[in-house]
């Protein structure tokens, strides 16, 4: 059994050394909370993304999705922004408000609505713009340590993520997370965990965490020992799993007792899920409806018929989605093959960007606060 250090992110001791990732629609305070309650209070678990702009403005959206819970600690929050002055203002916002206790900046995502503005994992080819948002985002953040998210590049032929590792050590940037994909790959093929292993070698300053295809604790174990990185952060392994963080705090502690719950635990997270979300939003029915996404990835593997997940799909009462689980045989066990890949698989897909964004990594001139995005989350 290897040891693996702690993680530390400024103050903030992360062990063992597992993020769970900024998922959009995903990762609210609700589904924080499961994965915490099964990791026992270990690991950081990061708020969905926050637009800038949305932040600065007091969208009401926005402010509901950083309430944090009495219980988390540290309070982490994922901005994404385009334009510096903005990205500044809401960090110093942050900052001055006590809004959080961590900064994580989003370069990594890839959907069109984020990339045709020139955000997420378009931004870092744009080397000069990255610097500023960074510096300001430093500067604006005092004390509080704040890192970044980011993938590879753009595609094949527009990688940046070495340039980005070392902007971001010039700056400041307390740690960076790799996902070993472009963005024209989005989540399909294979996560290039040597990419991980480079930019660790690359920036030997601060931490570097690795991101993709974990879908199991082994996995977690393996990319920390294959890429000598200094924590690994998951994403689409947890969906419908709230409990693979439990396997992740066995699997570094070396218990090995991961879980593998039967379809009653299951059923009841389910319940407890929604319920929790619909005291979140505030009204039982919309957290009901929030919840119908994760229905699929709860049950998958189990033997639940197809007549059964659609009236699962459309249930709007925690009563309803339990009378209609309790109709389920609840005495399966967990099903072979369920611990792996799950959630968006797509590649291969053209990378929506703004007009003329690849003619010159250097000339930001196309880029303004109008490219900024006025709301948060999915």
């Amino acid at each position: 059994m290897t040891a693996f250090s702690p993680l530390a992110i400024g103050p903030h001791i992360v062990q063992p050394p597992v993020v769970l990732a900024p998922m959009a629609g995903i990762t609210n305070a609700p589904f924080r909370t499961l994965c915490r309650e099964f990791s026992g209070g270990k690991g950081l678990f990061v708020s969905e993304m926050i637009t800038t702009r949305a932040l600065v403005e007091r969208n009401e959206k926005t402010m509901q999705l950083i309430r944090f819970d009495a219980t988390e600690q540290p309070r982490s929050i994922q901005l994404y922004g385009v334009d510096p002055v903005t990205v500044g203002k809401a960090v110093r916002m942050i900052v001055d408000e006590d809004l959080a206790d961590h900064i994580d900046l989003n370069f990594g995502c890839p959907v069109p609505k984020v990339t045709r503005k020139g955000g997420g994992s378009a931004l870092p080819y744009k080397r000069p713009l990255l610097r500023a948002i960074l510096n300001e985002a430093v500067t604006g953040a005092g004390d509080l340590p704040v890192t970044m998210k980011m993938r590879k590049g753009i595609d094949d032929d527009h990688i940046t993520y070495l340039d980005a590792g070392r902007i971001a050590v010039e700056e400041g940037v307390t740690a960076i997370a790799l996902h070993g994909r472009t963005a024209a790959q989005h989540y399909g093929g294979t996560a290039d965990w040597d990419a991980i292993a480079r930019l660790k070698e690359h920036v030997p300053e601060i931490p570097v965490l690795g991101n993709g295809d974990i879908w199991s604790a082994d996995d977690a174990l393996r990319m920390m020992r294959e890429t000598g990185c200094d924590g690994v952060v998951v994403g689409r392994g947890c969906l419908g799993r709230p409990w693979l963080f439990a396997d992740l705090v066995a699997g570094f502690e070396g218990t090995g007792a991961y879980a593998a719950p039967g379809l009653r635990v299951v059923a009841d997270a389910m319940v407890r899920h929604a319920r929790l979300l619909g005291e979140w939003i505030g009204d039982e029915a919309r957290g009901v409806i929030d919840f119908r996404k994760h229905v699929a990835w709860y049950l998958k593997g189990f033997s639940v018929g197809s007549e059964m997940r659609k009236k699962l799909a459309i249930t709007s009462s925690l009563d309803e989605l339990s009378a209609q689980l309790s109709e389920l045989d609840l005495d399966q066990p967990w099903p072979v093959g369920a611990d792996g890949p799950r959630g968006r698989t797509s590649g291969n897909n053209r990378v929506v960007l703004p007009d003329g964004w690849l003619k010159d990594p250097y000339d930001c001139s196309g880029v303004s606060e109008d490219a900024e995005l006025d709301t948060s989350g999915g």
